[in-house]
């Protein structure tokens, strides 16, 4: 079956030319000119990616995001944010702590779109390691259910932060490059996409989930790449 991508934009001629673009590679395109149509044939259709537009009426891609990663029905559906309008670190980090599986930055080209596309499937499709239970001095991750309890407090975390903090936790003590990580846990080929704000945005806000005590032993390793240190 084809794979079902659920365009969300305003613009109709952004629209339509995803649309031909995914078509062509072999998707089938599902489209929504606003949030409140994109709720519903999300619920309705069940679409297996949401690519969405940040900056529309009435409701914007952050808030859809939300109340999609909220709603049983559409909350295993990953979501891909596109914006044009603002490119600072805060939206990025917004859209990433609203539950945001990947973000792109318009304009891009239909190569880096489908890298996207693909290395989120990958992600959403890969089998978890069923069972496995790091521990790290109160900090715990349980692979089966992907919940992350830190000193009895569940932490909220996004798909992409489980999967950072769980490879670099495997990982404890040795630095992972970023381009290990970014084929880890976002499924690039870093000889297409070796962006390092990508990692670094992901790890600022998973920093901030941690807390000051454990945020310290996620550490930078200038020009190297990053570490979960030993207690």
């Amino acid at each position: 079956m084809k794979t079902r991508v659920l365009v969300v934009d305003d613009d109709s001629d952004h629209r339509e030319m995803l649309r031909a673009m995914l078509e062509l590679k072999g998707f089938s395109v599902l489209e929504a000119g606003d949030a409140a149509q994109a709720l519903l044939a999300a619920a309705k259709s069940r679409p297996d990616l949401i690519l969405s537009d940040v900056a529309m009426p009435r409701m914007s891609g952050l808030a859809l995001c939300s109340k999609l990663k909220k709603d049983p029905r559409t909350r295993g559906v990953p979501v891909i944010l596109m914006s044009g309008e603002r490119r600072d670190e805060r939206e990025q980090a917004e859209g990433i702590e609203l539950g945001a599986d990947d973000y792109l930055i318009k304009p891009f080209t239909p190569r880096l779109l489908l890298a996207k596309l693909s290395s989120v499937q990958r992600r959403f499709a890969a089998p978890a390691e069923l069972g496995e239970v790091l521990d790290a001095e109160g900090l715990s991750l349980d692979v089966e259910t992907r919940r992350a309890n830190l000193r009895g407090r569940e932490v909220a975390l996004t798909r992409k932060e489980f999967d950072l903090l769980l490879t670099l936790m495997r990982k404890r003590g040795r630095v992972v490059s970023v381009p290990s990580l970014l084929e880890a846990v976002w499924g690039y080929d870093p000889a297409d996409y070796s962006d390092p704000h990508t990692v670094e945005t992901h790890v600022s806000s998973l920093r901030r989930k941690l807390g000051a005590r454990f945020a310290k032993r996620v550490e930078t390793i200038p020009t190297r790449g990053y570490r979960f240190n030993k207690a």
